[in-house]
């Protein structure tokens, strides 16, 4: 496969671009997890899938941890991020391109989890090993003061079932869907110029082998 020139990204080539970005790189670590990126990401969308949810939702879960390969963006992808944190990074570079429910999906992920944390008491219990570590890292649970203001995310009940995929998304040996299927999955909610040519949806949903 030959590699997408990243400096030609557009609303045309991006769906391409990140569907490449799967193909090579899918099978990198995922941060102590017993699972790989692409296992994980596509766990997320499959999980969204078999849900119901539309196609946005669908993209968010797939892209939510796409700022872990913001180095194939080109630079200037990143001047809206903040310390290169993964949440933030992935936010920037999709954000000309999907709609804001997915942005913010990829943007408030993490602080879903601290969100979550602080408002469920069973949700910590759900965290994997690596995920209680990185929560450390973040912040912790959220204070009193950061949850009101969190509530007031616009699309909030997106962001949280996002980030519930997103920790459920991690078993080993699931069956999931080649990471071709990036295409068809990010094709149905990939905005172009913010819709202006009415873009095909998604014809083949995800669906387990």
């Amino acid at each position: 496969m030959t590699m997408p020139d990243s400096s030609t990204i557009s609303p045309d080539t991006i769906v391409a671009f990140i569907s490449d970005i799967l193909e090579r790189r899918g099978a990198d670590s995922y941060l102590g997890e017993a699972v790989t990126m692409s296992e994980h990401m596509l766990q997320g969308a499959q999980l969204a899938e078999q849900a119901g949810a539309n196609d946005d939702l669908v993209a968010a879960a797939l892209l939510h941890d796409i700022g872990h390969y913001t180095n194939e963006f080109p630079e200037n992808a990143m001047e809206k991020g903040t310390d290169n944190r993964h949440e933030e990074a992935g936010a920037a570079v999709i954000a000309p391109y999907f709609p804001a429910l997915v942005t913010d999906c990829v943007r408030w992920h993490v602080d879903a989890k601290r969100y979550l944390c602080a408002t469920d008491p069973q949700y910590f219990d759900r965290l994997s090993a690596a995920s209680v570590h990185t929560l450390k890292l973040q912040g912790g649970p959220m204070s009193d003061e950061e949850v009101a203001a969190f509530r007031k995310q616009p699309h909030l009940d997106a962001i949280i079932q996002v980030r519930k995929w997103d920790e459920a998304g991690k078993v080993p040996s699931t069956p999931t869907p080649p990471s071709r299927t990036t295409h068809r999955c990010c094709s149905g909610s990939s905005t172009g110029t913010r819709r202006s040519d009415a873009e095909t949806r998604i014809e083949t949903r995800i669906s387990t082998p």
